[in-house]
């Protein structure tokens, strides 16, 4: 994960994979709404819309997903919170808001700015 912050005129950035977390289709928008450091954790809020799909002959309305993520580098806990409205996900594994949590590796350098 790659991280670039705020400043002046450029909106905050996340790379995950070396993919750029905003980005549109025709499947939907995805953009990276607030990264926030608190130390030690690291708050990144993102939304996502979907337009309207038929996959396999059933039809799915358009749908959102606002995604806020907690991750301290120091311990690697990581933990996520989507709020579900409509779409696909919606119809799958349900509106409301799910939460998960996962302890990734440590940051060596959590802080270390380049």
């Amino acid at each position: 994960m790659k991280m670039i912050l705020a400043s002046g005129t450029q909106k905050a950035k996340v790379f995950l994979d070396g993919r750029d977390l905003d980005h549109s289709d025709v499947f939907g928008t995805q953009v990276v709404k607030s990264i926030i450091i608190a130390r030690p954790n690291i708050l990144i809020a993102i939304e996502a819309k979907f337009e309207p799909e038929e996959i396999m002959g059933v039809s799915y309305p358009a749908g959102n997903v606002l995604t806020n993520i907690t991750l301290d580098p120091v311990t690697g806990k990581y933990i996520k919170v989507e709020k579900i409205q409509g779409g696909i996900l919606g119809a799958t594994i349900g509106n409301g808001t799910h939460t998960s949590e996962e302890t990734c590796l440590p940051s060596k350098m959590p802080y270390k700015s380049k």
